[in-house]
C-alpha cells in the first residue's frame, strides 16, 4: 500500500472537539427555545392587544410558554393561552376563529416571524459544531 499511513491525530482532535462541543450545542441549543419561546409570547401578545383590544382584553395576559427537556438532546416549548386564567379559554377562538368569527392569527403571525432567526442561531450552534479544524 503507498501514500500517507493513517494520522490519528486527527481523530484524537476531532474527538476533544465533540467532548468539548456537544454540551456546548445542548445548553446553546436549550437558550435559543428559550428565547425564540419568550419572543413568539411577547409578539403574540401585542397582537393580542391589537386585535382584539375591548372584547377580550385580559386574553393578551393570558399567553405563556413552558420548556420541557426530553432527555439531553430533545428541548421542547409550548405556547399559549393558559385556559385557567381569565378570558385564557377564547384562545381557541380567537386564533382560529369560529363560524360566527374570522381567525385572528396573532401567535400564528408571531412564529412565523421568529422562524428566520431561529433558524439562523440554530444554524450558528451547527456550524460551531462542525467547524474544529
Amino acid at each position: 500500500m503507498t501514500g500517507n499511513p493513517f494520522d490519528m491525530r486527527d481523530v484524537r482532535r476531532l474527538q476533544r472537539h465533540l467532548a468539548r462541543g456537544i454540551p456546548r450545542a445542548r445548553r446553546d441549543t436549550r437558550a435559543v427555545v428559550a428565547r425564540g419561546a419568550m419572543n413568539i409570547k411577547k409578539e403574540w401578545r401585542a397582537n393580542a392587544r391589537a386585535s382584539a383590544p375591548k372584547h377580550a382584553p385580559y386574553y393578551p395576559q393570558t399567553v405563556g410558554y413552558d420548556m420541557f427537556t426530553f432527555g439531553p438532546d430533545q428541548v421542547l416549548a409550548i405556547i399559549g393561552p393558559d385556559k385557567s386564567k381569565p378570558q385564557g379559554a377564547l384562545g381557541n377562538i380567537l386564533e382560529y376563529g369560529s363560524v360566527k368569527n374570522p381567525p385572528h392569527n396573532d401567535g400564528g403571525r408571531a412564529l412565523i416571524n421568529e422562524v428566520p432567526q431561529f433558524e439562523a442561531q440554530m444554524a450558528l450552534i451547527l456550524q460551531r459544531g462542525l467547524t474544529w479544524w
